[in-house]
């Protein structure tokens, strides 16, 4: 190769069409691998600079500073045994003079070589320089170990034309690779690498040479009409679709816009129509199938109301695009036709009489059918609803139709639309609005930073929707791990702590577990499913410390607050805010390990005194307070304990840690003064029992011990 030593990659592997979905993930580790990879190598000088490209036929990776040779290295290699290399007279052995000659330095002698110690017995070593890796070496193997990598979702099998099968993700058809402006002799899947391409399927012409690997995007832009990188062909199609909807909303989720980048080449926005008449159709279900089916953009207008236009991303540009607009809108009228007859014939049935076919739906077949789980959730949702201050009627009602859009024909057709569905046929039922809210917003939150349930109703029914499947899943063995998480319970239990807290709903966890367990008892099911209250709880507070700690908490402030096993959380957020404060007193460092002290003490001690509840220190007797500093802390925890008590009755947080500062003083001259463990037991438990009393007020809202360095 006539290189110089330096020069920029290219690497492009040219395909049939790939699969979108799976496109950004094999750009990214086509590029990613074969940087690493030739990094390894040492066959990029300095910090890796490279920019990815990925099409729907092609994965391409320009990499800068690349040598064209790898720097020499400095191998020490082990010889051989200095028992088996030199024989009894110290004279070099023919095993020695075998092994070097297979190292490649037969004249080598023993004065050159590094005698030491090797572990219980000495050894000889080579010390050499052995030369770089060329780069064809390097890429060749790069390219091998990369390409095998890539996160396929799905192998095809094919063959080349001389009849050799290979598996890759579509049938390869050319292979460029260019340091600098030569072709580096490296192959894959039995293709040579060349200087030329392909560019677009439509609007290029033939082979597309590239002159330099510097020039690749740029010379397919001009003239293979293909924009190579992903983003910026990503970027451009947003820029066009705003252009073409005017002032309308595009309804662009970032899945469809991701799909359709590696769907095109060359983008090309057009504005299309079909006829008001679909619009009759809960909106939902018309853009759901645009989206789907024919990866459409609709358009809403200010208020979110859908629109008869919608705009397509097409793969050719032209002047007169009348054809490519009339065919979309032919092929999608059919599939708005099917939305609009499934949802007519669904509300020839109404939803409660569903119901009762719910028995035919397994939902498990170790905890019954669709029909067992509605009976649970109505009960469930009875017991819930007073606690939340919703209509009891009206929670049973709607936790009884919940489930019933299932078994309509749009949902069979689009299961992503369960719950919408059921509120609009709801409402054409003449159900109250409450409990037609609640068919869909039982289900939320759905995932991370979804809203919550607007009606106390749906608050209900999305409690009990998520603590049944919660009691039944874990019930029955299926708890989740490491990763695997099949029926979404950690989900179910983040929406659960999120609408209790949010909501601030001043209602017992525990309770709500053994109430949502409990109803596997009362209602049918097909085999006994355990009592997981306990095992529920722990794994709601693991959830609620990765929930705290992505609301930016400290470890140590949660610690703080769980520890003390909350069982309601609606005033966590209040505590955890109030330990914040609490921890920039001046005093707070020093309370905070005392407090972990007297948790010491009081653990260790042969007898743990407790009072009855905080604020209480009956135990405490006057008489036996016989040293100052032990007077002296009795008298002010007299003085602190209702100024603390008066606040947690407001729910004021912090000013009832703020009080605790008053204690400082004493609480440090008591231990400087005072043995707690006397000889006398009598003195020794009324110090155990200040200590005692003590530590019930100082944990009041979270044990600052945790707060300790």
């Amino acid at each position: 190769m006539n290189q110089t030593a330096h020069a920029t990659l290219l690497v492009e592997l040219l395909t049939e069409e790939l699969p979108p979905k799976a496109l950004a993930r094999l750009g990214d580790a086509f590029a990613t691998g074969l940087v690493e990879r030739l990094a390894a190598r040492e066959l990029i000088d300095g910090e890796p600079s490279f920019e990815r490209f990925a099409t729907p036929r092609r994965l391409a990776v320009v990499i800068k500073h690349v040598r064209a040779v790898a720097p020499q290295k400095q191998v020490r290699e082990k010889v051989l045994p200095v028992s088996v290399a030199l024989d009894e007279n110290g004279r070099p052995t023919a095993p020695l003079a075998k092994k070097l000659a297979a190292l490649g330095f037969p004249d080598m002698t023993i004065d050159q070589l590094e005698r030491t110690q090797d572990g219980k017995a000495e050894s000889f070593f080579l010390r050499y320089s052995a030369p770089g890796a060329t780069l064809a070496e390097g890429l060749q193997a790069a390219l091998d170990e990369a390409l095998a990598k890539l996160p396929i979702p799905k192998v095809m099998s094919y063959q080349r034309p001389d009849g050799t099968p290979v598996q890759f993700v579509r049938p390869v058809q050319r292979l460029t690779v260019l340091h600098g402006e030569a072709v580096v002799p490296v192959t894959a899947f039995g293709i040579d690498a060349a200087d030329t391409t392909l560019g677009h399927r439509f609007l290029s012409d033939g082979l597309v040479a590239i002159l330099h690997a510097d020039d690749y995007a740029a010379t397919l832009k001009a003239k293979g009409h293909v924009i190579a990188n992903f983003a910026e062909r990503r970027e451009r199609i947003v820029t066009q679709l705003a252009a073409q909807a005017g002032g309308d909303e595009i309804v662009m989720p970032d899945a469809l816009l991701d799909e359709v980048t590696a769907l095109v080449e060359w983008p090309a926005i057009y504005a299309c129509r079909f006829e008001d008449e679909f619009l009759q159709v809960p909106q939902e279900c018309l853009i759901l199938t645009m989206q789907t089916n024919q990866k459409y953009f609709a358009l809403t207008d200010s208020e979110g109301k859908l629109r008869s236009r919608f705009l397509i991303v097409s793969n050719i540009e032209t002047a007169t695009p009348g054809e490519i607009v009339e065919g979309n809108e032919r092929v999608v009228r059919p599939r708005l036709a099917d939305a609009k007859f499934f949802f007519e014939q669904d509300k020839k049935k109404p939803l409660d009489a569903r119901v009762p076919l719910l028995a035919n739906v397994v939902y498990h077949n170790k905890l019954g059918s669709q029909l067992a789980r509605v009976e649970r959730l109505v009960a469930l949702a009875g017991l819930i609803a007073p606690l939340v201050g919703a209509n009891p009627v009206k929670a049973e009602r709607a936790a009884y139709l919940a489930k019933a859009d299932l078994l309509t024909e749009m949902v069979g057709e689009f299961p992503e639309l369960q719950g919408t569905m059921g509120t609009y046929y709801a409402r054409h039922d003449g159900e109250d609005e409450d409990v037609a809210l609640a068919c869909s917003e039982h289900y939320r939150p759905r995932f991370s930073g979804d809203a919550l349930p607007s009606t106390r109703v749906g608050t209900t029914v999305a409690l009990a929707d998520k603590l049944e499947t919660l009691a039944g899943i874990w019930g029955i063995g299926l708890v989740p791990t490491g990763e695997k998480d099949p029926f979404a319970l950690r989900r179910h239990a983040l929406g659960t702590l999120r609408i209790l807290i949010e909501n601030e709903l001043p209602i017992d966890l525990i309770e709500l577990l053994r109430a949502a367990c409990g109803t596997f008892a009362a209602c049918a099911a097909n085999q006994p499913v355990a009592d997981s209250t306990g095992a529920l709880y722990a794994f709601f507070m693991d959830r609620l410390r990765g929930l705290l700690r992505e609301r930016g908490y400290a470890a140590g402030e949660i610690d703080a607050v769980l520890s003390l096993e909350p069982k309601r959380l609606d005033d966590i957020v209040a505590r955890l805010d109030a330990v914040r404060e609490f921890t920039a007193l001046p005093e707070a460092e020093a309370l905070a390990a005392a407090n972990k002290r007297i948790s010491n003490i009081l653990r260790k001690s042969e007898r743990v005194v407790t009072p009855a509840h905080a604020g209480v220190k009956s135990k405490v007797e006057a008489r036996l307070l016989v040293e100052d500093a032990e007077k002296a802390l009795n008298m002010q925890l007299d003085k602190v304990a209702p100024a603390v008590q008066s606040q947690l009755a407001k729910r004021d947080y912090t000013r009832a840690l703020s009080a605790l500062a008053a204690l400082r003083e004493p609480v440090d001259t008591f231990f400087n003064d005072v043995m707690v463990n006397a000889e006398d037991e009598a003195l020794r438990n009324n110090r155990l029992a200040l200590l005692a009393a003590l530590h019930a007020q100082m944990n009041c809202v979270a044990d600052i011990s945790k707060l300790a360095g």
